[in-house]
């Protein structure tokens, strides 16, 4: 028997750890008896339909099994009608979180399913296996044998087995053997299941049993992946740090044998990190890890109705220990909709954990799950939410839906302005003018709104073009200093082709530059490990630019001078090295060098409009594309 296992991912980048889980347990305990071939199928939402569908019939599988998730479950419940209109006699399975809790009510409208497997499904499909591959046609006494199934009787009543008891995950083989199918994605790893907390909106809470991987078997997948130079690793344990040992002897490890290039994501509870871990953690290579940490709220009396057991002066103190020594990423996430969030208790959230400074400040919004504790309670708190997946909450007592698409329009400024790294000296600067960081995104959706500007565009130059836009309605006397500002950003990024529009004239310090790239190649004061270019490649290779204001201070210093009207009285001029980056922020080194000569001339600065921004939208390219 043929047995088609699809996944319909998100991305492209993406794969589906549970498909290739189920599969690998299934062969490795397959009887010898038993007549099985199983197949793997990844596609994306992104993908034609009809592509995935003539895919799928190509194949001629038997039996197929479609994996649900909350992203994908419209999707997913399409194909499989549509599948069964051109495979009449094929048998349909379901698994996954999205159809695990209501089970009952995904055979009830979708007929053409044969079954769904709840919950943990390696030990589960290997028996369909063993069912399916030892006859022709199952008997229902056959599969009122498996727990872990609701499934569809021949009367068409439908059963429902028991739970299946939680598996040793040591037991789960390893899935990575040819790395050639995972080229270009992001590798997906599991070194427990189960998670200690309640968290109300959360469904890995209602798995109690924490379970660990053995340590023997980590090392030895963690060496594979060292030694095949994968570049990012993303554990998808609930919370990583939950047992300390396991922790510290996994992050040991990877410090100890890291290769320079593979970065490990993990998800943790900063405020669970203890003094020896943090010590660890601070002693890591940039870019060795990341860390994913879930506030989702500032407010007491959300974190206890959702279950939580946060201490925020632990993590605000944890995540700023960390940030100090500048070598970790670290992603903090807010939850927009929970139970006594109001719009000001928002706000309080977002600027609190916004004065962390992470990397990135997920604001993501509540998505009531199916089979959580908040599901339960959607009513109690006037939860109001889509009737389709994800999901997502439409209003609350708390929250109306109009305070919904406020914050949404927040959410944007901040993908696009702090959550992509590219505005990290101007952002601070023109967000000291406002009373908080919540203000000066709300302020600015407001402007991209009211103008009728675009949101997604391919051109990195229309962003900044808006943005200087906005801050000349704010704040006209700070111009100057934003407009340098930019341009430091922008070249800190990658070395542009044009010159933007917005920066200032470099002409009057033409040959001075080129002085100083014939001087470098004589002596290679600022560049070394350079010495096989000559001064025009140096030229190319890198980027000089001369500033009125010292854009490489602190913000704090540069928000100093402008309160005071300070104007500098010196110009400074950056070299900003693109073959030596910054491990965690892909920034340029730069360093402040000393021209030749002097230069008299006053550059003149170009003007940013809104003409320029919607010019440069209209053709998709701008001057840092």
């Amino acid at each position: 028997m043929k047995i088609l296992l699809v996944a319909i991912n998100a991305k492209y980048i993406h794969s589906n750890l549970a498909v290739y889980c189920l599969k690998a347990y299934a062969e490795k305990n397959m009887p010898q008896d038993v007549n099985v071939q199983i197949e793997l199928a990844e596609y994306t939402i992104n993908q034609n339909r009809d592509e995935i569908l003539k895919d799928i019939y190509r194949r001629q599988a038997e039996m197929i099994c479609f994996s649900c998730y909350i992203w994908n479950l419209d999707y997913v419940e399409s194909m499989i009608r549509d599948v069964k209109k051109v495979m009449k006699d094929v048998i349909i399975w379901a698994g996954g979180p999205e159809v695990s809790y209501d089970s009952r009510e995904t055979l009830g409208r979708l007929p053409e399913l044969t079954g769904v497997m709840k919950g943990e499904g390696e030990k589960t499909f290997a028996k369909l296996c063993k069912v399916y591959g030892e006859r022709s046609e199952t008997s229902e006494l056959s599969l009122e044998q498996i727990d872990g199934i609701t499934f569809r009787c021949p009367d068409g009543t439908i059963c429902e087995r028991p739970w299946r008891v939680p598996m040793d995950l040591s037991e789960v083989p390893f899935v990575y053997h040819d790395m050639k199918k995972f080229e270009n994605k992001i590798i997906y790893y599991e070194t427990s299941r189960g998670c200690p907390f309640s968290c109300s909106y959360c469904l890995s809470s209602i798995d109690k049993r924490l379970r660990f991987r053995s340590l023997d078997l980590v090392f030895n997948e963690l060496q594979f992946f060292l030694d095949h130079k994968v570049p990012q690793v993303k554990f998808v344990d609930r919370t990583f740090n939950c047992k300390h040992d396991h922790a510290m002897a996994i992050w040991k490890y990877i410090q100890e044998h890291d290769n320079g290039i593979t970065n490990f994501h993990f998800e943790v509870a900063a405020d669970l990190l203890n003094d020896e871990e943090i010590r660890l953690i601070r002693q890591m290579r940039p870019g060795l890890i990341q860390l994913e940490i879930g506030v989702q709220s500032t407010n007491t009396d959300t974190i206890r109705e959702i279950r939580r057991t946060m201490r925020l002066e632990e993590v605000r103190e944890h995540v700023a220990r960390i940030k100090e020594k500048g070598n970790i990423h670290q992603h903090l996430d807010l939850i927009a909709g929970l139970p006594y969030e109001d719009m000001g208790s928002f706000i309080r959230s977002f600027n609190d954990v916004y004065s962390m400074r992470p990397q990135q400040l997920q604001l993501g919004f509540l998505k009531v799950l199916k089979g959580s504790y908040l599901e339960e309670m959607a009513q109690t708190y006037g939860i109001v939410y889509q009737n389709c997946p994800p999901y997502e909450v439409l209003y609350t007592k708390w929250l109306s839906y109009g305070d919904i698409i406020r914050l949404k329009r927040v959410e944007e400024m901040v993908e696009l302005y702090y959550n992509s790294n590219q505005f990290t000296h101007l952002i601070p600067v023109l967000q000291s003018r406002f009373e908080n960081p919540f203000a000066m995104y709300d302020k600015l959706a407001d402007f991209y709104h009211e103008k009728g500007y675009f949101v997604h565009t391919p051109a990195r130059a229309y962003r900044y073009q808006v943005l200087l836009e906005f801050a000349q309605q704010e704040d006209p006397d700070g111009m100057e200093l934003y407009r340098e500002l930019a341009v430091y950003d922008l070249y800190l990024r990658e070395n542009a082709k044009s010159r933007p529009a917005f920066a200032l004239d470099e002409k009057p310090y033409h040959d001075q530059i080129v002085e100083f790239y014939q001087e470098e190649e004589k002596n290679r004061a600022y560049l070394p490990g350079y010495e096989e270019y000559h001064a025009k490649q140096l030229q190319r290779m890198t980027h000089l630019e001369v500033f009125s204001w010292p854009v490489q201070k602190k913000a704090w210093e540069l928000i100093s001078m402008l309160k005071r009207g300070e104007v500098p009285e010196t110009k400074t001029a950056i070299l900003f090295d693109y073959q030596n980056r910054d491990r965690l922020t892909d920034n340029a080194r730069t360093a402040v060098v000393e021209l030749p000569t002097a230069a008299d001339a006053k550059p003149t600065a170009g003007q940013a409009t809104a003409a320029d921004a919607e010019a440069v939208a209209a053709t998709g390219k701008g001057a840092a594309d």
